[in-house]
């Protein structure tokens, strides 16, 4: 790796403006009739699984969720259970089926099953393919699994095959081994979009980023210190500190076979820009972006974008959005693995009890962040 001029700019700006399982036990707001009845009145999701009610004029039972024509009061019981139904006689409803696993479930399994077949495939198979397999229509695929994944079918075989081929450079294989190992037909679509899935050409990226060309620069903030870096295609890291000195050896241990340059002076407009999203929150992030990360992290950088400026969300909130209700773990990873800070929000993802924890550029420099954008005017 070579280094070589780096541009210190001293800039401070002032701040600025299956078979169901055993029935669980009903949550204290279901635990009367009268309650219950209310769910069953709202068609509340969150009673689903609490408890069963069945309709004595129809014979069946339901979720409380249920979207079927509202019964009469007088019609209505309630029970704990399935086995608890349909030993008083009730059959399940065919509209929500409350014997099977709740929808949400099953959709998740059918996609998880959409995706192993994805993996274990040598040659992406087609969307017309999956639906086959799963038994639904390719349109209904699709949607099921973009509201799932958060990414397109297609978009999931890509990563895929990013994954098979940087495993296979990073072995020592040949460009050539590594590229029909990963199921690219041919030479020629693997570099027209080498760019994408790698940040440079595959020779680079088996050499450890050998040739590749990054320009960077050093500035000071109100926040401290500050290390702006892009390659051609657009931002590849900005980075928070203290210690001008670390962040720069950051950045090597980014890049350890890249030249990494010392910016000209046209450069200092670039920077600017930056320092003036970290001291005027209100100016929005539309700097060209050079972020690479696994699918997951890219899902998760992207839900960070799109959360409101001087607005908060827990991790658990987060993980929700990008479609693993229990990755509140794997979110936060994603988080710290963010090379671009500001610009990535995830200064806005706190925990559950609304405490400050969990950023890489530290608590104090997220506090303030915070504090700066709900001071802002509106854009």
């Amino acid at each position: 790796m070579e280094t070589t001029g780096a541009t210190v700019i001293e800039t401070t700006v002032g701040p600025q403006d299956g078979a169901p399982a055993p029935a669980p036990l009903p949550l204290p707001q279901y635990a009367g009739d009268g309650a219950r009845w209310a769910a069953v009145q709202q068609r509340d999701a969150g009673a689903d699984g609490r408890f069963y009610y069945a309709v004595a004029s129809t014979g069946v039972y339901c979720r409380p969720s249920c979207a079927a024509r509202r019964a009469l009061r007088r019609n209505v019981s309630f029970h704990a259970s399935v086995a608890a139904a349909e030993a008083a006689g009730f059959r399940p409803c065919q509209r929500c089926q409350p014997h099977l696993p709740p929808l949400a479930v099953r959709q998740a399994a059918l996609v998880a099953r959409a995706c192993r077949l994805i993996e274990a495939a040598e040659t992406a198979p087609d969307l017309a393919t999956l639906a086959t397999a799963s038994g639904i229509s390719r349109f209904h695929l699709h949607r099921l699994f973009k509201a799932h994944t958060g990414i397109t079918p297609k978009a999931y075989a890509a990563a895929q095959r990013q994954r098979r081929l940087q495993d296979s450079l990073a072995s020592g294989a040949s460009v050539t081994e590594a590229l029909y190992g990963a199921g690219f037909q041919s030479s020629s679509p693997l570099y027209a979009s080498a760019d994408a899935l790698l940040g440079m050409a595959p020779a680079a990226y088996r050499t450890g980023g050998g040739g590749a060309s990054i320009c960077f620069a050093l500035a000071a903030c109100t926040l401290g210190s500050l290390l702006v870096a892009s390659t051609e295609r657009g931002l590849c890291a900005v980075l928070l500190g203290d210690d001008p000195a670390q962040l720069l050896r950051d950045l090597q241990d980014r890049f350890p076979r890249a030249e990494l340059r010392g910016a000209e002076p046209a450069y200092e407009e670039t920077v600017a820009r930056v320092i003036g999203l970290v001291e005027a929150p209100r100016l929005g992030p539309d700097l060209p972006l050079d972020v690479r990360g696994t699918a997951f992290q890219q899902r998760v950088w992207q839900a960070l974008r799109l959360i409101p400026r001087g607005q908060t969300i827990s991790y658990t909130e987060l993980a929700r959005r990008v479609g693993v209700p229990n990755g509140a773990r794997a979110v936060a990873g994603a988080c710290a693995a963010n090379p671009v800070a500001v610009l990535i929000p995830c200064h806005r993802v706190v925990r559950t009890d609304g405490d400050l924890s969990g950023y890489r550029w530290g608590l104090e420099r997220k506090a303030e962040l915070l504090a700066r954008e709900r001071l802002a005017p509106p854009s």
